[in-house]
């Protein structure tokens, strides 16, 4: 899950298997019967939520990387900046030798 938060839900009988949450939240959720095996979704993910009979296997704890939705697309942008600054010389190249040579010359 990335950024999702469920509402007023309930999950009754679920299973929650191999889930990797950035900014995932259950505010005001009821979960009864569930079973988490190797998650991360720790305690303060579940907001005012209810948590009835449920068993959790295998936690994942540590460093959740994170990055801000501008600084990827800063990112993004930026990279293909460059690639496109990299074929720049060999267009500029490529128009000279044209004029000079030809097109059918430059094809063959």
């Amino acid at each position: 899950f990335k950024s999702v938060t469920f509402e007023d839900s309930l999950f009754k009988n679920c299973m929650f298997e191999d889930i990797t949450s950035l900014n995932t939240y259950f505010r005001n959720c009821t979960f009864v019967n569930t079973t988490f095996y190797n998650t991360d979704l720790e305690q303060y993910k579940f907001v005012d939520s209810e948590l009835i009979n449920c068993t959790f296997f295998h936690i994942r704890t540590g460093c959740q990387i994170s990055f801000d939705d501008d600084y990827s697309a800063y990112w993004i942008y930026f990279v293909n900046f460059l690639g496109t600054l990299a074929v720049l010389p060999g267009n500029i190249v490529s128009a000279l030798l044209m004029d000079r040579i030809g097109r059918l010359t430059m094809l063959g």
